[in-house]
């Protein structure tokens, strides 16, 4: 009887033990997820800059992603968003953004940003406009471990 008792504690404690590991490992998990997403925007954002908008959206696109983009039109998988990118006047648009905010699941496998952007355009008579607005970015981790967008 005693011998029962000391196993339903000794139970307990392992519980108790191995659900704070647990939380600790979710929260690490976390964090390292939140750093990686940080770094992703990073890159998208310096890719876009350096390379144009085509390709940074094409690299950091999951295949399956989906943009929203003029009038409410979503844009479904990775070659419709180049192809949207790669057609009008994109390679004349400069884009910069970076992300005010950062999170991700306790799981470390799905996160979201968003923050503030200004989009420049130049048209074929030279004149420049700025829009500036807010985006909203939700990534996801690849089979590899690295980021790419399946909402932007």
């Amino acid at each position: 009887m005693i011998l029962a008792k000391q196993y339903k504690v000794l139970s307990v404690c392992f519980l108790i033990l191995a659900s704070c590991n647990l939380e600790q490992n979710q929260h690490i998990k976390r964090a390292e997820a939140i750093q990686a997403i940080h770094l992703a925007e990073v890159n998208f954002s310096k890719m876009a800059a350096q390379k144009g908008i085509a390709a940074a959206f094409t690299q950091y696109a999951d295949s399956n992603a989906v943009i929203k983009r003029k009038n409410d039109s979503l844009i479904n998988g990775v070659d419709a968003i180049k192809n949207f990118y790669i057609m009008g006047d994109y390679k004349q648009v400069k884009l910069n953004w970076s992300p005010d905010f950062i999170d991700a699941s306790m799981s470390g496998d799905l996160g979201y940003t968003y923050g503030k952007y200004e989009w420049v355009s130049t048209d074929s008579a030279g004149k420049t406009q700025t829009y500036k607005g807010v985006f909203h970015t939700v990534w996801k981790k690849q089979k590899a471990g690295d980021w790419k967008f399946v909402w932007d």
